[in-house]
């Protein structure tokens, strides 16, 4: 118990940090979320919200997010068959 009491502080601050780098992956590498993101530049553009140069560099921002959350999500998979391979 006395431990937990000293403990505290540092276990709710990995506990933040572990859901702020879950927010910040969720952000940068959801795949989902980064073609939601598309979707929404699209229409921006097509309201002529957005300009086409700035449309194109946001567009070549998130491929570029996208190309490497789907690197990320086939070396996960490529693991786990490997994993499942090895019992």
């Amino acid at each position: 118990m006395i431990f937990k009491l000293f403990t505290w502080p540092i276990d709710t601050l990995v506990m933040v940090g572990k859901k702020v780098k879950e927010e910040v992956d969720k952000e940068l590498y959801d795949l989902e979320h980064i073609q939601q993101k598309l979707i929404h530049l699209q229409m921006m553009l097509e309201m002529e919200e957005i300009s086409e140069e700035a449309y194109e560099k946001q567009e070549e921002e998130l491929l570029e997010r996208y190309r490497i959350a789907k690197t990320l999500e086939q070396e996960r998979l490529r693991e786990s068959v490997e994993e499942n391979e090895g019992r």
